[in-house]
């Protein structure tokens, strides 16, 4: 019998997010510079009698079993997509670390990671592309989730740049404890129509860095903060505590703080933790390019 398999779903940041534009459709076009953390969510896929999910975790408490999952809803869509192949069924264990309805990607980065992982879990022979395709319904951060590396995306999220040589970060992610509900952010927005995102700097270094993002935005935050005001609190407390850099991930509430070491982040982390020991906090680290 195939042996258990163990996969990261690391959280998705947002270190730069424009709205730049709404279709006709009524879906809002972005440029975003996302990094994806080595904290995240946990996923085990198992052979089973027949098909479930089990949930673990400090959030799992806030997720479902049935369809409104979108690791259920992944699996599903896998299947149906190779109607003639026999997948034996599968027991997927999801272990929850990440707050839900956050603006860290992480049911999207779950489902993603449920997708590779049962692709080899099932000896599926399906191309990066094609597993975008499938993955594409479930929701806007679906592919970059499924890239999981330092890049640019466009569009609605669909059009994709990996970075080269962008380094890793150390940082500390922060929420108040807030569901805010994307929807309701969009809706808030003054204008759609934003500028896009200054050219990269040459140079990866964090000095350069930190300059280009002084020159960009998160366009989601404002009406956020409206929604919710502990957003300020939390980018309040990541000033407090030596961060080189705050701000909102994608649509809030959790905020994130760069450090310019792990030692510093850990202990900016620590001291949060401590003022506010309601709130997820945690130090990581931003994964760095592949080449």
């Amino acid at each position: 019998m195939r042996e258990s398999a163990v996969l990261s779903a690391p959280a998705k940041l947002n270190l730069a997010l424009h709205v730049t534009g709404r279709r006709a459709d009524g879906y809002h076009l972005l440029e975003t510079l996302a990094v994806f953390t080595e904290f995240g969510d946990r996923i085990k896929i198992s052979p089973a009698e027949r098909d479930a999910l089990a949930l673990t975790g400090p959030y799992a408490d806030g997720l479902a079993l049935d369809a409104s999952n979108l690791v259920v809803r992944a699996r599903d869509r896998l299947r149906d997509a190779f109607p003639d192949t026999v997948l034996p069924p599968i027991l997927i264990e999801l272990e929850k670390n990440l707050p839900i309805a956050s603006g860290i990607g992480g049911g999207s980065s779950d489902a993603a990671t449920a997708l590779r992982g049962l692709a080899r879990f099932w000896n599926l022979a399906v191309e990066a592309g094609e597993l975008a395709d499938i993955a594409a319904p479930l929701g806007a951060d679906l592919p970059m989730c499924l890239a999981a590396r330092p890049l640019l995306a466009r569009g609605t999220g669909e059009a994709l740049e990996p970075l080269s040589g962008w380094p890793a970060l150390d940082l500390v992610l922060v929420n108040p404890g807030v569901p805010v509900a994307t929807a309701a952010v969009f809706a808030g927005l003054a204008r759609r129509d934003n500028a896009a995102l200054p050219p990269l700097p040459p140079a990866r270094d964090l000095g350069s860095i930190l300059g280009w993002l002084g020159q960009t935005r998160n366009d989601l935050e404002a009406p956020a903060r409206a929604l919710a005001p502990g957003i300020a609190d939390a980018i309040a407390a990541l000033q407090a505590t030596g961060a080189v850099f705050s701000r909102m991930s994608g649509s809030g509430a959790t905020c994130f703080g760069l450090h310019a070491s792990a030692k510093a982040a850990r202990l900016a982390a620590d001291a949060i933790r401590a003022a506010h020991p309601g709130w997820f906090v945690t130090a990581t680290r931003a994964m760095a390019s592949e080449s």
